[in-house]
C-alpha cells in the first residue's frame, strides 16, 4: 500500500510540474500577466490535485476488492 501511495504522489508531482511549465510557456512575453491570476489558477489546480489523490486511492482499493483471490465465506445453515 505504501508503494501505491508513494508512486501516486511521484506521478502527481511530475504531472503538476509538466502542466505548470506548459502553462508558463503558453503565456505571451509582452503581456505581463497578473500574480493574482496565477495564484487563482494555482489554487484551483491544488484543489483538483488534492481531490484526485483520494479518488485514485479509492479506485485502486475498489479494484483490489473486486479482483482479490480470497475465498468466499460459506454460510452454514443450521436447522433447528
Amino acid at each position: 500500500m505504501k508503494n501505491i501511495i508513494r508512486n501516486s504522489v511521484i506521478v502527481l508531482i511530475c504531472v503538476a510540474t509538466l502542466v505548470s511549465t506548459a502553462v508558463a510557456a503558453a503565456a505571451p512575453a509582452d503581456q505581463g500577466g497578473s500574480m493574482l491570476l496565477t495564484l487563482f489558477i494555482g489554487f484551483f489546480a491544488l484543489i483538483v490535485v488534492f481531490q484526485l489523490v483520494p479518488a485514485c486511492l479509492l479506485f485502486v482499493g475498489i479494484l483490489r476488492g473486486l479482483f482479490s483471490s480470497k475465498h468466499k465465506a460459506e454460510q452454514k445453515i443450521s436447522n433447528n
